[in-house]
């Protein structure tokens, strides 16, 4: 249905709510089927989603939308291509529904566990990313959820034509369409409607700038994951091999730099830093990045021409880039390492280059953050990377989902007790 009023949003929240009471006594099978179908459908009949998608691109170039938010909106048949792969392992995953836990026979004879279940229904708000919306169908049908998504204007074409293609394809396995709401107006008057909506939306997600963060954390009158905003750090060690280090921060840097999981800084130990730096620079630099300096790595990149490298300010500790630009700064022990991560982290990812156990052991143990990497890039703090076949976002909160958030995130338990007459004394 077309979301034109605050009336027809609710219809839509309320349609979700009782779509997800069927979804949770769906059997697997059906709700694989209706994820194969997805998959399908966007390997061969995604010539309406490219058509619409491209006219989203142009029109958000011709408005200005920077690159970083560019790309995230761009769709491809390669970028499907990988969307589909997602949601097959997604498919492939085993349904946590109904799963048991921790279940006992107790001193009195009661029978006692725990019985995993669906949380109804997920809302989430996002920008730019129309591959969201099929990773969050995704992740919300297998995990017996429905839900309301409402992305962003400069999507809204894209979003609305994936809409169409994710409706058809689960109608075929028997998945009533009303499991998967997408709210089709870009009023903003809607995002406030629909952060109220605590009656109909069992969790709220939102995916996107600090803006709409902040936004929600203020208004939602429901449960909401509020994180994902990403300051990345790589620290090398004085014991790391200088050749893994070089390579971990190109690619933290370099694959992808409009994405959460990029790194933002580099912290480099002194013992290292005159050998290891106008390496690291000479590379990031070829690739186009940006570097912001402190004084001593300033001093020794002095010598070493045609770099794009100048002086950092306060503003760049602590900073999401989210382009190539990265700052660069010059520690002289990994307990100053620890500390500016302490002070300019946001509890996303970050990672040690080292081969000193010890200096390792402490990194994972001291780190706060959603995940902690030791000779590994930041970029595989990502649901598909990490096992889950795709993820609605990730947290950086620590209550109730922490980092990518996949199926078993998007349940909860409830005590089941069976007995044969016990009464309480």
């Amino acid at each position: 249905m077309n979301t034109n009023t605050i009336e027809d949003l609710v219809a839509q929240a309320a349609a979700a709510k009782s779509a997800s009471r069927i979804l949770a006594r769906l059997s697997t099978q059906v709700k694989n089927q209706a994820l194969l179908n997805i998959a399908c459908a966007l390997e061969t009949d995604h010539a309406e989603v490219l058509a619409a998608n491209e006219k989203d691109y142009k029109a958000a170039r011709s408005d200005g939308l920077d690159e970083a938010m560019l790309d995230r909106l761009l769709l491809t048949p390669e970028r499907l291509r990988g969307i589909a792969s997602n949601i097959r392992d997604v498919a492939a995953l085993p349904d946590p529904v109904g799963e048991t836990l921790d279940m006992r026979t107790l001193p009195n004879g009661l029978v006692a566990g725990k019985r995993r279940v669906p949380l109804g229904v997920i809302g989430s708000i996002y920008e730019s990313r129309p591959d969201v919306t099929v990773d969050i169908s995704a992740l919300c049908l297998k995990s017996g959820n429905a839900c309301l998504l409402r992305g962003g204007k400069e999507s809204l074409g894209s979003n609305r034509a994936l809409t169409a293609l994710i409706h058809q394809a689960i109608s075929r396995a028997g998945v009533p369409v009303e499991a998967v709401q997408f709210v089709d107006n870009p009023d903003r008057s809607l995002v406030e409607a629909m952060l109220k909506l605590k009656e109909y939306i069992g969790l709220l997600v939102p995916r996107g700038g600090e803006g709409l963060i902040r936004f929600v954390e203020e208004h939602a009158t429901m449960p909401a994951v509020t994180g994902g905003i990403g300051v990345c750090h790589t620290y090398i060690d004085r014991a790391a091999k200088l050749e893994q280090a070089a390579n971990i921060v190109f690619n933290a840097k370099v694959q992808r730099p409009t994405v959460c999981n990029a790194l933002d800084t580099v912290l480099i130990h002194m013992d290292v830093a005159g050998e290891c730096l106008p390496r690291i620079a000479s590379e990031l630099c070829s690739a186009g990045v940006e570097l912001h300096c402190d004084h001593r790595a300033l001093s020794i990149l002095g010598p070493h021409h045609g770099l794009n490298a100048m002086p950092a300010t306060e503003d760049d500790w602590g900073r999401e880039f989210l382009s190539l630009t990265a700052a660069v700064k010059i520690v002289d022990s990994l307990d100053d390492a620890l500390d500016h991560i302490e002070t300019y982290g946001s509890g996303h990812s970050e990672a040690i280059v080292t081969e000193d156990y010890s200096a390792a052991r402490r990194f994972l143990d001291e780190v706060d953050a959603a995940a902690v990497f030791v000779n590994a890039s930041t970029r595989f703090t990502d649901g598909n990377q990490l096992g889950l076949g795709a993820e609605v976002g990730i947290s950086t909160q620590k209550f109730h989902a922490r980092g990518p958030m996949g199926l078993r995130e998007l349940t909860s338990y409830k005590w089941v007790i069976t007995g044969n007459g016990q009464v309480r004394e």
